[in-house]
């Protein structure tokens, strides 16, 4: 599985990392981000191109596990 640590990055950062992951893959990937606001955009982004997502809270943040 691939991971992605967007934690301490700004917007769109984690997003367009995300979606550079997505592109090059059909695997499972993980995406660690800081915010609720990135966790809710990374979310979106990968429902909208046809993936399942489940999330789950960290004491650092959220972990963000696509497939």
């Amino acid at each position: 599985m691939r991971e992605v640590d967007a934690r301490g990055l700004s917007c769109p950062e984690p997003m367009m990392l995300t979606a550079e992951v997505l592109k090059n893959t059909t695997e499972p990937v993980k995406i660690l981000v800081t915010e609720p606001h990135q966790k809710t955009n990374v979310e979106k982004y990968a429902k909208d191109h046809g993936r399942t997502v489940v999330s789950k809270e960290t004491k650092d943040g959220f972990e963000i596990t696509i497939s």
